[in-house]
């Protein structure tokens, strides 16, 4: 235990500050800041949200049958306000979280956390669903109209409108959009472009080295453009068809693989629930050898994940077609059961029973031949010739995708709140250009010293900026919890779903 209180409590601020005292340049202070923000406090803020949230929500969780069921139901614009259908906002938020990070963050979690890390991920993900609920709730509920009569919500709408401390809650909001904004460049454009262009040169079912990263760069800012400048609608109607697609393929693909390696299924979910209580590496050879570390990663991956706490997902849900807050946020915290609960478990699965039937992968990990996540996932796929490979092309392209379209809504709606409409168009330029870069940063590209000084700068402030995120929305949340936990008794508990929230939405005439 004092262990585990000293890695908590102690460990964090001395290694801040020896980071910044041996730094030499400032991309060591980057890298300090990163593991600060990215560290224990941060998890424990979001891990004491996620439990306070799941008591003061009645524990919503167990009504994840009914968020479902609305989730494929469709709110009668006469009786309702909104831009997009309620399964349009949630498939654009899951599109943003169902990521590279179901693959490679699992196999992160899974190297140096031990197999406990996916017990904990999946706890995370079960107590990430209250969350997810309430920022959606606030986000609907304190939502506003722009000129045009569009909708726009989140985290910076309920901080400013909720907070009886007006300044308080309009700097806090400020913050949040910042924060936003700038992390949608490298964890929604840079980051998942490079996973995407990274996967097709790598792959062992085509030559992708012959294909010009230009090219590539190209094809995908192209295939973006076309779709995040027809708008949120536009957005939501691919993310409808795509993201359902490509999870199911995802999912049944490592069921399929899981099923090959049938006779080790029992073996790893013993190992994945023994290691969340005692030290065990990932099947003997793993990094993470301690429940500290299995705790850390299986909380920070989690997080990273599902995003609940992070109060992303209210962004595009606000601009959901619901009758009131309620039945939103019982369909938008679905997401993150789909993503953590769901895909993510299989994930780990995956890995468990491939390291299991083939020990020299747990050896390649005791050696240091594989030391990545990325290494992990993509030696466990390879184990299955040509099927594995292919899902694995597959899942990240897609889910790279994906992401970079849900989170280019996510910067539209921040920068939006920050310099009005007019600013979207200049924003979405960048945001191109960033996408391009990441799709460049490949092959001897990113064996540059230089550009990868560059881009590790890039994607670390990124991070911090995501997790940064976190602090405001957490603080909208908990601040609002009593509101949040009145009005979801009266609508959910007591059966009042059906009923029209008739509070006057206000219009902000800005253009």
């Amino acid at each position: 235990m004092e262990d585990f209180l000293t890695s908590f409590f102690i460990t964090p601020f001395t290694g801040l500050a020896e980071g910044i005292a041996t730094a030499t340049s400032p991309l060591d202070v980057i890298d300090a800041v990163d593991g600060f923000v990215w560290g224990p406090i941060m998890i424990l803020l979001l891990l004491g949200t996620h439990i306070f949230m799941t008591i003061r929500t009645g524990f919503i969780q167990r009504k994840i049958g009914t968020g479902i069921k609305l989730s494929v139901t469709k709110d009668d614009p006469s009786n309702a306000d909104g831009d997009i259908t309620q399964f349009g906002a949630l498939t654009t938020a899951l599109a943003a979280t169902i990521g590279t990070g179901n693959i490679v963050g699992v196999g992160t979690g899974l190297l140096f956390g031990g197999p406990g890390a996916i017990f904990w991920m999946w706890i995370t993900g079960i107590l990430g669903i209250a969350t997810k609920y309430s920022e959606v709730f606030i986000g609907v509920k304190y939502r506003v109209k722009d000129h045009s009569g569009k909708m726009l919500g989140g985290a910076m709408y309920a901080l400013e409108r909720g907070f009886k401390n007006k300044k308080a809650g309009r700097i806090l909001a400020i913050l949040f959009a910042l924060f936003a904004s700038l992390a949608a460049f490298g964890i929604g454009a840079s980051t998942q472009s490079n996973s995407l262009a990274d996967a097709l040169y790598n792959t062992s079912l085509i030559d992708g080295k012959a294909i010009p990263q230009w090219l590539v760069g190209a094809v995908v800012v192209a295939l973006v453009a076309i779709v995040i400048l027809g708008g949120i609608k536009s957005i939501s109607k691919v993310c409808e068809k795509l993201v359902p697609v490509m999870a199911v393929f995802y999912v049944v693909c490592c069921l399929i693989i899981i099923g090959t390696n049938g006779q080790f299924l029992g073996e790893a979910i013993r190992q994945i629930i023994a290691g969340a209580f005692t030290p065990a590496g990932a099947a003997g050879g793993a990094v993470g050898s301690t429940i500290t570390l299995a705790l850390q990663f299986g909380f920070k991956r989690g997080i990273f994940s599902n995003e609940s706490g992070l109060g992303s997902a209210p962004l595009v849900a606000s601009s959901a077609t619901t009758k009131n807050p309620a039945r939103q946020a019982l369909v938008s915290m679905t997401g993150t059961f789909w993503d953590t609960v769901v895909v993510c478990a299989i994930t780990g699965l995956m890995l468990m029973t491939t390291l299991l039937a083939n020990p020299e992968l747990s050896t390649a990990i005791a050696n240091g031949t594989i030391s990545s996540g990325a290494g992990l996932a993509t030696a466990a796929f390879e184990k299955i010739p040509v099927f594995g490979p292919l899902v694995l092309l597959v899942g990240l392209v897609t889910f790279a995708y994906s992401t970079i379209l849900g989170w280019s809504q996510y910067g539209n709606r921040a920068i939006s709140y920050l310099l009005g409409k007019k600013a979207v168009l200049p924003y979405y330029i960048v945001f191109l250009l960033f996408v391009f870069w990441g799709c460049m940063m490949v092959g001897d590209a990113a064996g540059s010293a230089a550009v990868s000084n560059l881009s590790s700068v890039v994607w670390n402030v990124a991070d911090v900026m995501n997790a940064l995120m976190a602090i405001p929305n957490c603080i909208a949340v908990l601040g609002l919890s009593a509101i949040i936990a009145r009005e979801t008794k009266h609508y959910v508990y007591d059966n009042n779903l059906e009923e029209v929230d008739k509070t006057e939405i206000p219009q902000y005439h800005e253009k």
